[in-house]
């Protein structure tokens, strides 16, 4: 049994952000646990530039902008195991993990953050009729094949699904000298960023079919070809619509899912609404001591919000371990709630003795919309508003309200809504 005060599952940038956080605050026994060969997550893969802009104030590539944590973290001295699998973790924050190295390891820990991030929705979530030859790849696995590996995955491309890494990587499969023939998406609005829509498929003269998907897929050993159709507002294929592509190559950038089979195990609370921990304003899970932050939470957009949140999560779980004594917090509880067109609201619990002068509040819509009010109602009353010129579902907002709104009124439930 190895003893620690604070263990880190995930060594992307969530858990960079949040060890880095709780050494700085005065924690000396930290270890971060990362499954892969080496630190930084998905950052690795993500070549192209677009990080940073927030935290640092200039533009990085993804390795660049992991970089600057890895280095902190070595610099600060802090222990990692690359390698490791956690494969199981109870609520009194006792973790056993794997490596070749060592084998079998059971750890102990004061606090324990999540930072496991997501995985990507595969090829047997969706409802495609057809076989399932060769040429099929989740679009993350695509890009660490083609940046990481050096392999080349396909000449002829198809994606499906619109989301920031199908998005990226019809850009990139076109500079590396594969023709992309279309992305298509189910939902009648991008599930991506603006910028990459206009940046990875505008100028390239890439097609996005809005409210299309495949519909067919052929080819035996190795794909050949695929249909996409049209769909109706109930997502159903409309006869008469169908387009054929030859290709060799089907992308996935259908969602992804937070990564929550250990929070389970640990009997943390899952919201079925963001498939992530509920979490506090201190960004603690529903099991004393147990933090979580970054995509393991909820699907972040932007690298840059994943750090801040992860700070947070490192900076609270510091005071729990420096504040034994005060680690339940008797305090009235506010709930909160996503209403019309909000689709979840996070943290989902405040506790109104512990917030701090600014509460933040991550959301994401449920459609478009465009000139808008962000509505924040307390108990039904609004609270405050935030104008709104667009927004979409691909891109996360981010509401700051002063706790002094908040504080002593006794409020029950914190709620946002589209006005």
């Amino acid at each position: 049994m190895k003893k620690y005060e604070l263990i880190v599952i995930g060594g992307g940038p969530a858990g960079l952000a949040a060890a880095i956080e709780a050494k700085k605050n005065g924690i000396s026994s930290i270890l971060v646990l990362e499954r892969d060969r080496e630190l930084g997550g998905i950052l690795q893969q993500c070549i192209h530039n677009g990080f940073g802009l927030h935290i640092f104030k200039e533009e990085l590539t993804g390795p660049e902008y992991a970089e600057r944590f890895i280095n902190e973290l070595q610099d600060l001295g802090i222990e990692y195991w690359l390698d490791t699998m956690v494969i199981d973790l109870t609520a009194d924050k006792t973790i056993k993990a794997i490596n070749r190295k060592m084998g079998m390891v059971k750890l102990e820990a004061k606090a324990v953050i999540l930072a496991m991030g997501c995985r990507e929705r595969a090829c047997g979530a969706l409802a495609i009729p057809g076989t399932r030859p060769a040429g099929i790849f989740s679009a993350g696995t695509a890009q660490r094949f083609i940046n990481m590996e050096g392999y080349m995955v396909g000449k002829n491309v198809v994606i499906l699904g619109s989301g920031d890494i199908g998005l990226i990587m019809a850009r990139r499969m076109t500079l590396e000298g594969a023709k992309v023939h279309a992305v298509a998406e189910i939902m009648p609005f991008s599930s991506g960023l603006t910028r990459n829509i206009v940046q990875c498929l505008n100028d390239f003269d890439i097609p996005l079919l809005l409210s299309h998907t495949v519909t067919k897929i052929f080819g035996q050993e190795r794909l050949e070809g695929v249909i996409v159709s049209e769909v109706d507002e109930n997502r159903q294929p409309i006869p008469g619509t169908e387009i054929h592509y030859d290709c060799d190559t089907l992308l996935l950038s259908v969602g992804l899912i937070p990564e929550n089979e250990l929070s389970s195990k640990a009997g943390i609370k899952i919201d079925k609404l963001t498939s992530g921990p509920i979490v506090n304003e201190a960004m603690e899970t529903t099991v004393p001591g147990i933090f979580a932050c970054g995509n393991v939470v909820h699907v972040h957009d932007l690298v840059d919000f994943v750090t801040r949140e992860s700070q947070k999560a490192g900076y609270f779980a510091a005071n729990y371990i420096k504040n034994e004594k005060q680690k339940e917090i008797e305090t009235p509880v506010i709930r909160t709630k996503g209403r019309h067109g909000i689709n979840y609201v996070i943290s989902q619990v405040l506790r109104e003795k512990n917030l701090q002068s600014d509460v933040e509040l991550f959301m994401r819509v449920k459609n478009v919309y465009r000139d808008i009010n962000l509505v924040v109602k307390a108990d039904g009353k609004p609270l405050k508003s935030f104008k709104k010129r667009y927004v979409a579902p691909g891109e996360m907002q981010h509401l700051t309200i002063d706790s002094a709104l908040i504080r002593g009124n006794n409020f029950h439930e914190l709620s946002v809504e589209v006005e």
